[in-house]
């Protein structure tokens, strides 16, 4: 006969206390479990959702490339959160930039609080935005930026652009005093990364094989799988934002749903209409676009309020990448300011209409009006497309006086996972 092994019931030894800040007073844990899961989605935007969307939508030879500079602007941006990030955007300062007393971290331990979550959720959550913020403008820069050069700029546009405006918008620095309505990231996050790929586009010029193989995405099912990773991810984008697992949670959940389901609509329809066709491309192009409109409002407006902004998100984001784009004459590579930007600047002005009570929102601040609403949403949009492209223009000319900007034109043709990376995504036969 066998013999059953015996199963020991599992005793916390008296011995060995838990540590004195599992129980830390205001803390509270479904708050702050419900904030690391968000954090952990929005980080999973980045790594692998911004890489396979855009490196499916790049030449084959430069699929590497783009996949290298998400991946390693990730983990460059995250370092300098923790060094003085996070501190400078979210510590007492002025109403531009905060201070460095949290530097490193510093005087942030296991039993710090901010507001129900521990600061180091705070920290983890907000590290998330800062880095798919950097990670988002390589899009509009692919297939012939230096990658030193793309370093470089990734700690001065970091530094500059990124952490002044989560202090202004988040930190309550002069956009929050002044009452900017900016839910989950409409201009700190895509405006203002939009912004810089536009300015680093012109700055970079436009590709050497514009009109051929350049312009076309090399592998839609790359495209579809990112654009669902971040579809996913995006619930903790802005959910997460609540701040707890509430109602506002709950809304900010519904209006992304309903927004992205509107925008894929309305983008497939005029595509149809004006192309003849409905593509998959535009209709993961529409799903991004309702992303990034809903973002700055979905935990103040309405479904019916959700449902207008997808609708309009997802017409703007096509008119924005095909008669915009001409105009503009910028070759950004993945339509980062047509999507990101015009939807962005749509989302954050339609934050101010829709917040409104009685068009089913949560209502404005005491006093305000639609109108003056309105203003101040557009008053931010003005700040960070001038802070945005300022601060992009000058780390682009501090890259061009150190590295150079762009790489060769033998790479460029080559392909930069090649040239730059000694890398290939695929074998020849």
């Amino acid at each position: 006969m066998m013999k059953r092994k015996m199963v020991l019931p599992v005793v916390m030894s008296a011995a060995l206390p838990l540590p004195a800040f599992s129980a830390t007073e205001g803390m509270e844990r479904a708050d702050n479990g419900f904030m690391l899961i968000c954090a952990a989605l929005v980080y999973f935007m980045t790594l692998p959702g911004i890489a396979l969307f855009y490196g499916g939508l790049v030449r084959r030879e430069n699929v590497l490339s783009v996949m290298t500079q998400v991946i390693v602007s990730f983990a460059l941006v995250l370092l300098l959160w923790v060094f003085y990030g996070y501190s400078m955007a979210f510590s007492d300062g002025n109403g531009v930039i905060g201070g460095l007393s949290h530097a490193f971290l510093s005087g942030i331990t296991p039993v710090s609080n901010s507001g129900s979550i521990s600061q180091l959720t705070h920290v983890i959550f907000q590290g998330s935005f800062a880095a798919i913020t950097v990670a988002l403008i390589t899009g509009a820069l692919a297939e012939r930026i230096k990658f030193t050069a793309f370093l470089l700029f990734t700690v001065i546009w970091f530094s500059l652009a990124y952490v002044p405006m989560a202090h202004m918008v988040w930190g309550g620095g002069w956009l929050a005093e002044d009452g900017a309505l900016d839910f989950a990231g409409g201009t700190v996050v895509h405006i203002n990364a939009a912004v810089a790929g536009l300015v680093g586009a012109y700055i970079l010029g436009p590709r050497l094989l514009p009109g051929k193989t350049a312009t076309k995405p090399h592998s839609l099912p790359m495209v579809f799988t990112g654009t669902a990773i971040l579809y996913i991810g995006w619930f903790g984008f802005n959910a997460g934002s609540a701040g707890k697992p509430d109602g506002i949670a709950a809304l900010a959940f519904l209006n992304t749903v309903i927004a992205v389901a509107a925008g894929v609509l309305a983008w497939v329809i005029a595509e149809w209409c004006m192309r003849g066709k409905p593509s998959l491309l535009g209709a993961c192009s529409g799903c991004i676009g309702g992303l990034v409109g809903i973002t700055p409002a979905a935990g103040t407006v309405g479904v019916a309020g959700a449902i207008v902004i997808g609708l309009i998100s997802g017409i703007a984001g096509y008119w924005g990448v095909t008669a915009l784009k001409r105009r503009l004459k910028a070759d950004d590579v993945c339509d980062v300011f047509g999507i990101h930007g015009v939807c962005g600047i749509a989302g954050c002005l339609l934050t101010g209409v829709f917040t409104a009570s009685a068009l089913g929102g949560t209502g404005y601040a005491e006093g305000v009006t639609m109108l003056h609403q309105v203003w101040i949403q557009a008053e931010s949009i003005l700040v960070t497309v001038l802070w945005s492209g300022v601060i992009t223009y000058i780390a682009f000319k501090c890259a061009a006086l150190t590295t150079g900007v762009r790489c060769t034109e033998e790479d460029e043709i080559s392909g930069l996972d090649i040239s730059t990376h000694g890398e290939q995504a695929y074998n020849r036969s």
